[in-house]
């Protein structure tokens, strides 16, 4: 009977052992040689990192743990004062494991670790990596040294047979290793093999097919879908690779590379959510023309189809209402009528204004950057009042200020050369419909009032209208041949 209850006991203190394995996390780091009192366990999170736990050290010792597992994903290891760290993975399951290194500059190659095959396997790969480093690095300054030709086409030979050696080892390792974090770790940052088109003969054509089949097979490698992939470094390095460089850098084709990052993450509920946040704040924050396109898209796409399922009911009316603002003046659309009055009293709208180009100015004659670029603003139009611009200027003084409208234009004779208006009582609400919420405001419109430009300082003026009437002279030339 003892031996029974015995049996069972110990069969129960297993159970308990291994239901401890499969709860939160328990991470032993020994670090021989590091005297100081307090190491930082963090992660990366698109291009920042975060810490999640601080343990005390004794004697290069620390244990981080906690009862709830961690999201899975490259984490660091940090020592302060001077920061140095290691990394691990952290897997969604093992989480009870320890690692043991020597403190200093190389501790990152000295990784021992135990309970942790996703990391022993890790380990195995970058030590092979940092093998082929020091005779790559070699062979590569061996080639910008090398004067001869044929020697330098030997060294390049020989470089390329290493590369191909790097290559065939991960390629190995990604299949010896199927569905672990570890490979695909190695794989995601497996660069694109494009092919050489030697079909096309037109250098530049087999540039732009080369250039195509990378931005088509980019994500090919790198598991969008997989949630470990948030806290890595790379996921961030490739999404803005992929915007900054492999797209065409306009409005559309963004919105449209942005989508292939969405869509390709949306299975991960919570890098969805991060990402979607970070691109929809950089681009409501942008200062490049024409960008707020962009915003309006991740809006209507997103949020306006309740994708977005984190936004408090409030801020998200908020987000919506801007982009409602935003959207008839995007550029492109037909800018907004408005119907203000001359000084004379005269009804006068922004459609009535017939020339190839009008320049819609809002000022205000209170406002500081509105006095200091008013000489700007005259220079121009003396500029180009003859080659078929007119400008529209909406002074923003309401009906008890008016003076100070015309005062200021009567201190400023040239101003009278253009069109002056104001809307006493705001009934054209074109604060609103322009969302004026600082002066100047700058927009120029063609012939049919379609928007070219918008919210550009009168420095840049000048050099906008010159690029503009030259592509207007270019569209011409086409449409007459």
């Amino acid at each position: 009977m003892k031996r029974i209850w015995l049996a069972a006991a110990l069969l129960l203190s297993f159970w308990v052992s291994a239901q401890a394995q499969n709860e939160g996390y328990r991470i032993e780091v020994q670090a021989e040689g590091f005297t100081g009192d307090t190491v930082f366990l963090g992660y990366y999170l698109l291009d920042k990192e975060y810490l999640v736990d601080t343990a005390i050290a004794q004697q290069g010792r620390v244990v981080f743990q906690g009862k709830e597992k961690l999201p899975p994903g490259m984490y660091l290891v940090v020592f302060p004062p001077q920061f140095q760290f290691f990394q691990i993975l952290m897997p969604e399951e093992d989480q009870h494991f320890s690692v043991q290194t020597t403190f200093g500059e190389n501790m990152a190659y000295e990784l021992h670790f135990k309970g942790s095959q996703d990391n022993e396997r890790f380990m195995e790969y970058v030590l092979f990596l940092q093998a082929q480093r020091e005779p790559a690095e070699k062979l590569r300054r061996a080639i910008q040294e090398e004067e001869k030709d044929g020697k330098r086409k030997k060294l390049e030979a020989e470089l390329e047979a290493l590369n191909q050696k790097v290559r065939a080892y991960q390629t190995a390792f990604i299949k010896k290793y199927p569905h672990t974090l570890a490979a695909a770790f190695v794989k995601a940052n497996l660069p694109v093999q494009a092919p050489d088109f030697d079909d096309i003969k037109d250098e530049q054509e087999r540039q732009v097919a080369r250039w195509q089949y990378t931005k088509k097979h980019y994500f090919d490698n790198l598991e969008l879908a997989n949630p470990a992939m948030l806290r890595t470094p790379f996921l961030y390095q490739h999404a803005r690779y992929y915007i900054d460089k492999l797209t065409v850098q306009h409005p559309d084709s963004i919105s449209a590379s942005l989508d292939v990052i969405l869509q390709g993450v949306k299975p991960a509920p919570e890098t969805f959510k991060y990402y979607l946040v970070h691109f929809l704040n950089e681009y409501a924050a942008s200062k490049i023309v024409g960008f707020d396109a962009i915003y309006v898209h991740l809006v209507d796409n997103y949020y306006a189809k309740g994708l977005a399922t984190w936004t408090e009911e409030e801020q998200l009316k908020k987000i919506i209402d801007n982009a409602n603002t935003l959207r008839p003046l995007l550029i492109g659309k037909i800018a907004p009528d408005i119907r203000m009055e001359t000084r004379d009293g005269r009804s006068l709208s922004l459609h009535e204004i017939h020339a190839p180009y009008t320049v819609l100015f809002i000022w205000d004659p209170e406002c500081g950057h509105c006095k200091k670029s008013m000489p700007g603003m005259i220079d121009f139009y003396k500029k180009f009042k003859d080659r078929g611009v007119e400008v529209f200027a909406v002074c923003t003084k309401f009906y008890n200020e008016l003076e100070k409208c015309w005062d200021f234009i009567d201190e400023h004779e040239d101003m009278e050369l253009w069109v002056n208006v104001v809307d006493p009582y705001h009934r054209s609400h074109y604060k609103t419909i322009y969302d004026v919420r600082s002066t100047p405001q700058i927009y120029i419109l063609d012939k049919d009032k379609k928007i070219l430009s918008k919210r550009i300082g009168t420095e840049q003026l000048p050099e906008v209208m010159e690029q503009i009437m030259a592509q207007g002279a270019d569209t011409s030339k086409g449409d007459q041949q």
